[in-house]
């Protein structure tokens, strides 16, 4: 039998009832929602779940929301269950200021690189990672640069001819 995203969905909301939300289908990946509280019981169910089988973490990253108070960053688990060919999205999303969110290293071993990368260019705290650190910025930069709040370029700058870039 071949697993849908209906059944993914009725299985998640059996377990977790109304903490998990937000279910969409973008291009037809079941994408949902749940409290960074909870991320690793629901990655652990999605994991151990003999029906299910999403034990392939394919991507982990973050997107920055400056206009959702209280939700500014999402971390977002692309996630495989290889023995049907099924992926999905899960996304939790954490308050700027504190932007902690459990370490998924004892889940998934791809995890450690992936959350250092994510912290390096959002800020998000990965509580519990083994080796929080800068992997590609230099650890003196104060910042994180994939976050929206700088400008893009040096609106200043007047040594660029602005038709040179279609904007003249």
């Amino acid at each position: 039998m071949a697993i849908t995203n209906e059944h993914i969905k009725q299985r998640l909301i059996e377990k977790f009832s109304d903490q998990v939300s937000g279910f969409e289908e973008p291009y037809g990946m079941l994408t949902f929602e749940a409290p960074k509280e909870i991320n690793l019981k629901v990655l652990n169910y999605l994991y151990d779940d003999e029906e299910l089988k999403f034990r392939f973490m394919t991507d982990l990253t973050a997107v920055h929301y400056p206009n959702q108070t209280g939700r500014e960053l999402a971390v977002v688990y692309h996630l495989h269950n290889l023995a049907d060919n099924v992926r999905i999205r899960f996304k939790v999303f954490t308050d700027i200021s504190q932007p902690d969110v459990y370490t998924t290293t004892g889940l998934f071993s791809a995890a450690n690189w992936m959350e250092r990368e994510t912290y390096d260019f959002f800020g998000v705290n990965f509580v519990g990672h083994p080796n929080l650190k800068r992997v590609l910025n230099v650890e003196e930069m104060d910042y994180f640069p994939l976050r929206k709040e700088f400008p893009l370029e040096d609106q200043t700058r007047i040594d660029k001819d602005d038709e040179m870039f279609g904007r003249g």
